[in-house]
């Protein structure tokens, strides 16, 4: 009796354990639990445990969720691995991941398994973060690891999503750039990063440098924060019913705003009115473009 009591227990904190980990387990992880090499055995040739790795078990099946092929690639690259690069990007939400290919970062060279890209490197307690129990490099690392092997505009759209997240700390990615000023690829983060520090996060802001920019550019002088068909807009020129919306981050960043603001567009644009959108990038970035542009939809 005492013998079948236990054997539940250890059963119950296995489920338990896989339950938390996504459905895997290591061996270390079951020995922690009591149960020796000849029980784990024993439970891999009755099918409670399938093998994923050496030494990492699924629990009751062999269908794994992404995260679970995730933490087991984790628990079989040992103590200190995180997920990283492209796999971790696509834990953190910043970028998706369509190759069948996991990628880890881990504290020492490990022989090369079918499926698994290792990096070696020690990562320090403040690049390593903990996301849904999978250990992961944090959103600074894996941009900086990022930056190493992707290219520019795949970087780049990267860094957007994390804009867009409002996930991203451009303190910490300073801090880390600074710590590995010799990484390939950070003279192009440093570039995003720079960008991302100087855009202005109100549209007034805009809305001040706007206003000279089309002065300068010999542009007519619209009509600012007047009532359009029930709503305000931020400029507008009435006689060729063209509306420009400035963009400022804090103003349109939210998910509710960003529906609201495409919702309004689209009914003006109902009622003969073309409506542009311009943000800080794109007023000081391409300039003459921009003019150019906005001269030939004031004379259209």
């Amino acid at each position: 009796m005492g013998g079948e009591v236990q054997k539940r227990r250890v059963d119950a904190g296995i489920a338990e354990l896989a339950g938390r980990q996504h459905g895997v387990v290591s061996r270390a992880q079951l020995s922690a639990l009591g149960v020796g090499r000849r029980a784990i055995d024993h439970r891999v040739e009755n099918g409670r445990l399938h093998v994923r790795y050496r030494g990492v078990y699924s629990v009751g099946h062999r269908v794994l969720t992404r995260e679970g092929r995730w933490m087991a690639a984790v628990l079989a690259s040992g103590p200190g691995a995180a997920l990283s690069h492209q796999s971790g990007a696509a834990h953190l939400g910043i970028r998706p991941s369509a190759s069948g290919r996991i990628t880890l970062t881990t504290p020492r060279k490990l022989r090369d398994r079918p499926g698994l890209l290792r990096h070696c490197a020690v990562l320090p307690d403040d690049e390593v973060s903990t996301v849904r129990a999978i250990p992961v490099t944090t959103l600074a690392r894996t941009l900086v690891d990022l930056a190493a092997v992707l290219h520019p505009q795949a970087l780049a759209k990267a860094f957007e999503q994390a804009e867009i997240l409002r996930v991203l700390n451009t303190a910490q990615i300073a801090n880390l750039l600074d710590r590995h000023p010799r990484r390939k690829g950070t003279t192009r983060l440093r570039s995003l990063l720079k960008a991302a520090v100087d855009v202005p996060h109100t549209r007034s802001d805009l809305e001040k440098r706007f206003l000279p920019f089309l002065e300068a550019n010999a542009l007519p002088s619209p009509a600012v924060n007047s009532h359009i068909k029930g709503y305000e807009v931020d400029l507008a020129w009435p006689q060729q019913r063209l509306i420009v919306e400035l963009d400022g981050f804090a103003t349109h960043g939210t998910r509710t705003a960003f529906e609201r603001d495409r919702q309004r567009d689209r009914r003006l644009q109902a009622k003969d009115w073309r409506v542009v959108r311009i943000t800080w990038r794109q007023l000081h970035e391409e300039p003459g473009r921009l003019a150019t542009e906005l001269f030939a939809l004031l004379q259209s």
